[in-house]
């Protein structure tokens, strides 16, 4: 799934595991989300969101349109 993780997070200054720290994740499960080799779940995805205070739908690209 397409996202802008990696700029929101990188417009905040955190680093991966900053991130991961955040979210209760590792560094690596960041950076497979941000590689796109991973999916976030529905909850991981609106915990993304509330913590850039953004709605999903600017986050995560739906794929089906």
């Amino acid at each position: 799934m397409k996202n802008r993780l990696k700029l929101l997070r990188t417009e905040k200054g955190w680093t991966q595991a900053d991130l991961g720290d955040r979210l209760g994740v590792s560094r690596q499960a960041v950076n497979a989300l941000e590689t796109e080799k991973h999916d976030p779940s529905l909850d991981l995805a609106y915990r993304i969101a509330s913590l850039f205070e953004r709605p999903v739908e600017d986050i995560f690209e739906n794929p089906h349109g």
